[in-house]
């Protein structure tokens, strides 16, 4: 395994800076991280269920039409 798999200092950083962000309080830092969380599940879930019914979201069709113009 390489070396970047045991180095945690993003994490110790991410951490460090969520907690400031919440003035140190951990429990409204924790509350926090579970709300993003939760916002990123039910966009995970919206994106899922729109390629299961064929559709394709705005941002891919974007990046779609720019590797074509760029072919």
């Amino acid at each position: 395994m390489s070396a970047a798999l045991f180095d945690n200092s993003h994490y110790e950083q991410a951490c460090d800076q969520a907690i400031a962000m919440c003035d140190g309080n951990l429990r409204s830092t924790i509350k926090a991280l579970i709300m993003a969380n939760e916002y990123l599940e039910a966009e995970l879930e919206e994106l899922q269920a729109a390629i299961s019914a064929g559709c394709i979201p705005e941002t891919s069709r974007g990046q779609m039409r720019s590797k074509s113009s760029a072919a």
